[in-house]
């Protein structure tokens, strides 16, 4: 069994065969697959998939190439939001220093409101840490300093210092399909370096499509391949990366029930 922690089947490119990609991805062994809202006031779009198969769940929140246009979202929103069943996770929120597409006060602004709903729900927040390695690891050392809550740094491609940062506060880093490409060298060195009990794996499909699938679309089925070579890293199976990692995830992701027979 396998799982994909991050996918936006809301977006327009799963339109045409959405429900071909979920049947292959439950073929492929992932039985689960949370796809995050990157917007708040498109959430009911993102839960409306969410509800319409029983194998996936979702995330509310705010991406921070978005921030500028939400900044009305507070706290008690995304955690009236959260409320729903079929969330499983706050976020995306974080700082991309990369893109910039929103001020860097604002990005922030919408971190810091996303840290505080996933510590009063007790949700994990979905973390988006692009070019921007000193100021998240200090949001998140300063905010744990108030009071702990779950998180996960997703699609991980940042410097080993943040993967450390997070490993010690208690977050977990979840490796994309960047983790195959023949140029990630030193993304499999920090994978390699993170506590087994903290992996996880993921697609972000659309995007970042592993190899041999590079160049395509991504789709949740591809996080087999993610998974092989992050086994390769860590000198382990295959069908031990995939319980490992499947065991992480419903840790973290502790809302979201396991499947029928799953030993906890």
């Amino acid at each position: 069994m396998l799982v994909d922690s991050h996918c936006h089947l809301d977006f327009p490119d799963f339109d045409a065969d959405r429900d071909v990609l979920v049947e292959r991805a439950r073929a492929a062994g992932v039985e689960r697959m949370v796809t995050i809202s990157t917007r708040v006031k498109k959430f009911p779009q993102v839960l409306a998939i969410a509800e319409q198969y029983d194998c996936v769940y979702c995330s509310v929140g705010t991406h921070p190439h978005n921030a500028s246009e939400e900044t009305d979202v507070t706290a008690d929103e995304l955690v009236q939001l959260s409320s729903h069943p079929k969330v499983v996770a706050i976020g995306e929120a974080g700082l991309d220093y990369h893109y910039d597409k929103s001020p860097r006060d604002l990005q922030m602004q919408g971190f810091v409101t996303h840290i505080e709903a996933a510590r009063r729900t007790g949700l994990p927040l979905v973390i988006h840490a692009r070019s921007a390695d000193e100021d998240v690891a200090a949001t998140l050392k300063a905010e744990t300093g108030k009071g702990a809550f779950p998180f996960i740094l997703h699609c991980f491609s940042s410097g080993a210092e943040l993967a450390r940062v997070g490993v010690e506060l208690g977050g977990y880093v979840s490796f994309s399909g960047i983790l195959t490409f023949r140029n990630s060298e030193d993304i499999r060195s920090i994978a390699a370096d993170v506590p087994h009990d903290r992996l996880l794996v993921e697609t972000d499909a659309p995007y970042l499509a592993p190899v041999p699938m590079r160049g395509k679309r991504n789709e949740p089925a591809y996080v087999a391949h993610t998974a092989s070579v992050l086994a390769g890293t860590i000198g382990t199976s295959v069908e031990e990366v995939a319980e490992k990692t499947t065991q992480n995830f419903f840790r973290l992701f502790s809302k979201m029930p396991r499947p029928a027979g799953m030993a906890a």
